[in-house]
This record gives structure tokens, sequence and C-alpha cells, in this order.
């Protein structure tokens, strides 16, 4: 396992990191906790050193904490929901709405408590927006948490698609990292937001690199998932198909076999040298060890990236606000 900075935190953090929001059994249906923590283990023994939960994640945070109680070297981070409930956060609303301090503190309590951790190495903002920068109380609380030992670093996870929304907390000097978006398809983050973290030293965490699965070359227009699961929604509306066929047409300029998207799309964002780690979520151990062998340090060839940069393809996938839900 190859391991990076995690921008000026100091921290040094393995390329792949694990995505905790499937194991807690939210809007993921199927996890079975008996698996997740064998993949968890089985994760920290092959180097992963940074696990991403929140308090929005079912069972998240309890899993995580009962598995790296007794791993010092195990980093791991949690976020605090808005207190409103909406993701993502829409424009015009002030911070008192969505995080303010009181709140944010509480939230925090809750998570060390569900997890039985001392303190949380990271505690990011579950949703973000620029409009909140030198407003309302939260940084003040961030600020007493860190001086209490209740969290060691701060960072927020930015809206969905939105990249240029953060980049005036990066440039602001008061986040250590940010929690973002960005895969083969979505490679807007590269135009602003990541070159903006290598400048000022933030920390940045990849995301839905494999597009919830899309980019794994397993969901076809005949796809089918769990009642209750987010991917009903994500997939719906044709978009099972037309993945499918960006997938057909991306593995075939690849000159790639579909298994093998999985392992070219992790390492497509780890080339950019501004991204930290990337948080795959992987509820099995056959998954953790396909994703931890993707971090070798070979990197992709100059031809690989021409041929996905042709293969852009730009989307939004809000819901509607009664189907809204933590990412």
């Amino acid at each position: 396992m190859e391991h990076r900075r995690l921008g000026r935190t100091g921290l040094t953090v393995s390329e792949i990191g694990y995505g905790a929001w499937g194991i807690g059994a939210a809007m993921w249906v199927g996890a079975r906790e008996d698996e997740s923590v064998a993949a968890l283990h089985r994760a920290i023994e092959l180097g992963v050193n940074v696990i991403d939960t929140a308090r929005g994640y079912g069972e998240s945070e309890r899993i995580v904490g009962s598995v790296v109680r007794d791993h010092a070297d195990v980093h791991v981070a949690t976020k605090v929901p808005p207190r409103n409930g909406i993701w993502p956060a829409p424009a015009g609303l002030h911070p008192d709405e969505t995080f303010p301090g009181t709140h944010i503190r509480e939230s925090l309590e809750t998570s060390l408590r569900a997890s039985g951790l001392e303190a949380f190495d990271l505690l990011q903002l579950h949703v973000w927006s620029d409009d909140w920068v030198g407003k309302g109380d939260w940084l003040e609380t961030v600020a007493a948490l860190r001086d209490e030992g209740k969290i060691r670093f701060f960072g927020v996870s930015v809206n969905d698609y939105q990249p240029e929304n953060a980049l005036e907390l990066v440039r602001s000097g008061v986040v250590d990292t940010v929690q973002v978006i960005y895969n083969l398809w979505h490679q807007r983050p590269e135009e602003q937001l990541l070159p903006a973290c290598a400048e000022h030293g933030v920390g940045v965490i990849v995301r839905v690199a494999l597009d919830e699965g899309g980019l794994t070359g397993r969901v076809t227009s005949g796809s089918t998932f769990p009642d209750g699961d987010f991917r009903n929604t994500y997939f719906g509306g044709g978009r099972a198909a037309q993945v499918e066929q960006h997938v057909d047409a991306l593995v075939r300029d690849l000159g790639i076999e579909s298994d093998q998207l999985a392992d070219v799309a992790l390492r497509y964002v780890l080339d950019h040298p501004a991204v930290s780690t990337v948080i795959a979520g992987m509820r099995t151990v056959r998954n953790v060890e396909r994703n931890a062998a993707t971090s070798d340090g070979r990197r992709l060839t100059p031809e690989q990236h021409e041929v996905i940069r042709r293969h852009r393809w730009e989307r939004n996938f809000y819901r509607p606000a009664d189907e809204r839900r933590p990412r």
C-alpha cells in the first residue's frame, strides 16, 4: 500500500481509504455486520489506515469503532449532518440553520459515544456552501473541540457535483481537508478545486471514484437493486442504460475488459498529485483486496489519460427533496 500526506495535517494516509457508508445499512441494503467487520479487519491488514464514516450512516460509527479501537495507527473521520437534514446544501441559507455550534458539538458527542472512541482524527461538515465563510459560530466551535482534544483536524464534504463551492473556504486557510466527488467521468474538480487545494496545503479525500458502482462495469440496463436502496434512484430513469453505453465505449477505446475498469478508474483519480486518498466503499473482503491492490505505485499512461479525457461525462444526480440522503 502506497501512502501520501493529507495536506498540511502532517498525517500520512493510505492511497486507498475505507468508505464506511455502505456498512451501516443506511440506504445501502444488504450489508451484514459480520461481513463488514471482516472487510474492515482485512483492509487494515493490507495497510488501509483511513476510514470515513458519518453520524448519518446508520450503524457505521459503532461498527468502525468496534474494529479500530485497538489500532492506534488508523485514522477515523466522521461527519456532522446538517441540522435541517438537507443534502446538498441549498443556496441562501445561514449557517445557523445548518451548522450552529451547539448542533456540531452535540453531533460529535453522539458520534464519540456511538464509536467508543476518545477523539476523531477528522471532523467534517457533511454539506457545504461557501456562503458560510465568515458567518455563524461553526468555526469557533470547531476550534474549541480541537482545543479540548476531541478532534484533531477539520474538513468539509463538498456538495455533490459542486467542486467550485468550496474555493473560498480553501483559500480562507481555516480548513484542513475537503472531501469531493471526483471520477473519470466527473472531471470538473481538476479545473479549480484541486489546484487550489494543492496551493493552500488542503488535503483531498475523494469519494464516488467508482460512480456508486457505475465504474465497476457491473451496472447494466437490466440491473436491479433491493427495495429501499438509494441506487434505485441513482441509476433510475434510464441512467443504468446510459451508464452501460458509456462503459462499453470507454472499455472499447481503452482496450480493456469491463472487469478491469474499476482498477483504471481508481488509478485515474490517484494520478492527480493533489489527491491524498480515495475512500472506496468496500463491504466484502474480496472488494477490499481488489481495491487495495490498485495502490502499487503504477500509473496510467499518457495515452490512457487522453482516452479518458474524451469520455468526460458531467452529470448532476441531485434527488428530489423528499428523497435526500447523506453521502
